[in-house]
């Protein structure tokens, strides 16, 4: 039987289901006995302060609790509210926590599940809209996967939390309340498989998270005039490449739309993949949408800056001139 569920309450359904069946599964974070995002509400009347584990503001403290605990077995979740703050603690969430299996020679197992709210949309400035993916997967030993809707929500979080490495599972600030069908019985969304929202024969426009929401209106705006087909890759580390030149041998045109800044973001390495396993699919150069590199304003500003429909709507018909 399927439900709808908003986003934020079919992670909170992850969370329950994977404390039920493990008692070594536990959450750490600031405010999370009842703060300011419904996933972690009323967790502790179910499973107590031992496993709901607020902390004082704090990252590297709730790190460290994360990290030791890890090392003997334990399966943490930690919750640092909004995915900027995680750049406080960045040497031991980034160096040390990557590195660990590397340096041990695999023999060190690091199940640990760090997610946190990112993006733009609520007008936030810089702080509290952060997007740090593409710092997150420049670093070895660091798994990313991102969910776009409610039922890959609960399906990526349910993976991460049985990964024997370390899993960044960010979701979107602006997707919080998004509905979608999820299922009442067991089910998991694999790491590394991406998935075709929507088929198309024209162009293939690779967009996440929010930017999924954006590229299915700017599809819909097009429809009768381009045929778009949109992949999201729901996993960049590891990145399913197999799926994205599968689409481009259909289509020939790319376009990508992401919500990090354009230097050295996730788009150009896309771009790079496919220049190096994809060159010959292509019928024009590839085009990419990002944020610019400058601080993420707040107030009316935020939408002149941002990926919006209207410029991915731009982009498709700038690739297909």
């Amino acid at each position: 039987m399927t439900r709808e569920l908003p986003l934020i309450e079919a992670i909170k359904e992850a969370y329950i289901e994977e404390m039920d069946l493990d008692p070594n599964v536990f959450m750490v974070g600031q405010d999370i006995q009842g703060g300011i995002f419904p996933h972690t509400t009323e967790l502790v009347d179910r499973f107590g302060k031992d496993r709901i584990v607020d902390t004082p503001i704090s990252e590297i403290g709730m790190f460290g609790t994360a990290f030791g605990s890890a090392l003997v077995g334990y399966r943490p979740i930690v919750d640092f509210m909004f995915g900027g703050f995680l750049y406080v603690s960045g040497s031991e969430v980034l160096v040390t926590l990557g590195q660990q299996y590397f340096l041990h020679g695999s023999q060190t197992p690091m199940p640990m599940v760090i997610t946190a709210g990112v993006g733009s949309g609520g007008r936030l400035a810089n702080d509290h809209s952060l997007f740090p993916k593409a710092d997150i997967i420049h670093h070895p030993g660091l798994k990313y996967v991102f969910p776009s809707t409610p039922y890959d929500a609960k399906g990526l979080m349910k993976s991460a939390i049985r990964d024997d490495n370390p899993v960044f599972c960010f979701w979107h600030l602006s997707q919080m309340m998004d509905r979608g069908p999820v299922p009442e019985e067991e089910y998991l969304v694999p790491i590394g498989k991406a998935d075709i929202k929507r088929q198309g024969t024209d162009v293939t426009l690779v967009a996440n998270g929010w930017m999924l929401n954006h590229a299915i209106e700017a599809a819909a705006e097009l429809d009768g005039e381009v045929s778009v087909e949109i992949l999201d890759p729901r996993s960049y580390v590891p990145f399913d490449l197999d799926c994205l030149l599968t689409s481009l041998a259909k289509t020939n045109h790319l376009v990508i739309v992401d919500e990090d800044y354009r230097t050295c973001g996730f788009a150009a390495e896309i771009m790079a993949l496919v220049m190096e396993h994809g060159f010959d699919l292509l019928d024009a150069p590839p085009v990419r949408l990002t944020m610019p590199d400058m601080p993420i304003p707040g107030g009316y500003l935020e939408p002149i800056v941002s990926p919006t429909p209207e410029k991915i709507v731009a982009a498709v018909r700038q690739v297909l001139v």
